[in-house]
């Protein structure tokens, strides 16, 4: 069986993975973004927690991530809560650093300027840092969710939903028909998921960016 069959016969099947493991990576995304740019914002001033930060969301990039998800079966049980506790850890460091360097890369005139014209320190931060550091941190975003639609493949060990979950049924039967074409079309699937994603993200860019920040 060639490809164009098999996407013929199984596109439905497919497309149902493919909106299960994009809808996974979305949510994950989503919950490093609020809780890396948090610690972001409160620990960029400081050196030693900031330190301590970078290092332990460091760590978890290098847990191998078959070692992370059997890990989180005796706490989490099997499917989508392992996986998704697993990718947003995964997730953090792209977004914390990013956030941290965006922030300290703000021009000190600009922020005593602000803070001479009256402004508090929680306003200075909403109304010139972040969006000052904005383009920077949406950068680190966009790393973090590439990153996890690649790794959301491997949550099927833990019974994840995606298309990772025909690369194992593939794997396991190697040397069928419908083997070579079952393993490549979930892989097409997580690249097309991922092109779709970065070009989603570089749209918010550019929405979400003022013109003189982009210049």
């Amino acid at each position: 069986m060639n490809l164009l069959d098999y996407l013929s016969r199984q596109g439905e099947r497919l497309l149902g993975l493919a909106f299960e493991h994009a809808l996974i990576v979305i949510l994950s995304v989503s919950i490093s973004t609020v809780i890396g740019v948090a610690l972001g914002v409160l620990t960029y001033r400081t050196n030693g927690p900031r330190r301590m930060v970078l290092a332990v969301t460091g760590i978890f990039l290098t847990i191998p991530s078959f070692a992370l998800f059997g890990l989180l079966i005796p706490l989490l049980g099997l499917g989508a809560p392992p996986a998704v506790v697993a990718l947003v850890l995964y997730g953090l460091l792209p977004i914390v650093r990013n956030t941290i360097t965006g922030l300290r890369s703000v021009d000190s005139a600009v922020v005593e300027s602000a803070q001479g014209m009256g402004m508090g320190r929680y306003r200075r931060l909403f109304r010139i840092e972040l969006p000052l550091a904005w383009p920077i941190i949406i950068t680190g975003i966009r790393v973090a969710a590439v990153i996890i639609v690649g790794i959301a493949a491997i949550a099927a060990v833990v019974n994840g939903p995606g298309l990772g979950k025909d690369i194992f049924r593939a794997l396991a039967r190697v040397g069928t028909p419908t083997a070579v074409p079952q393993v490549v079309s979930a892989i097409l699937g997580i690249v097309i998921i991922a092109i779709l994603i970065d070009l989603a993200f570089l749209v918010l860019l550019r929405l979400t960016t003022s013109k003189g920040v982009r210049a």
